[in-house]
């Protein structure tokens, strides 16, 4: 696989852990056909990425992962971190990690959207982020799991997974989507 390919397929799997990780929050009936449809989707995409072979043209923003998106990631790692102490140990609030997780994520698509010249990617993050704001927001007011998992978890995973699909779909074998 290309870095142009590779990049998709991470956030496409990353699509999935959100979705797999979450649905167990929701009634059964809603949960399981999410978790089999999200498993589809990832499948689906896997092998439209690995049968995309176009090369990369002079107009096809190239993926790199070098020092800019390591730091990226870092500063997510840490980010992620600090807040997961803060809400287990210091809040007590376990509840309200899910839509700190979503946050994170979204806002570290504004840093990878800098570092790899994809303005695209803002829409992402921004939706990203309001997901997990949202969530933490629904957190601190009493809502129940599921409520939370739905909008914090299942829908930053089908945002991510429709936000790979769309840029395989809008131009094949290039890959403009996230990672």
């Amino acid at each position: 696989m290309t870095s142009n390919q590779t990049g998709p397929l991470i956030g496409g799997i990353f699509g999935l852990v959100f979705i797999q990780a979450n649905a167990g929050a929701l009634p059964q009936a809603v949960g399981v056909p999410l978790r089999v449809l999200g498993a589809a989707a990832f499948l689906g995409l896997f092998v439209a990425l690995r049968r995309a072979r176009a090369p990369r043209t002079a107009d096809t923003p190239q993926r790199t992962f070098g020092r800019g998106y390591w730091l990226v990631v870092a500063a997510e790692v840490i980010a992620l971190a600090a807040g997961l102490v803060v809400i287990n140990s210091v809040l007590h609030a376990p509840h309200a990690v899910v839509g700190w997780i979503a946050l994170v994520v979204g806002v570290h698509f504004f840093g990878l959207a800098a570092v790899w010249r994809m303005p695209s990617l803002r829409r992402l993050a921004a939706a990203l982020s309001a997901c997990g704001a949202v969530g933490l927001a629904l957190a601190a007011s009493g809502f129940s799991p599921a409520v939370i998992a739905a909008v914090s978890g299942i829908a930053p995973g089908v945002l991510l997974l429709a936000s790979v699909w769309s840029s395989v779909l809008a131009k094949p074998g290039r890959g403009t989507s996230p990672a």
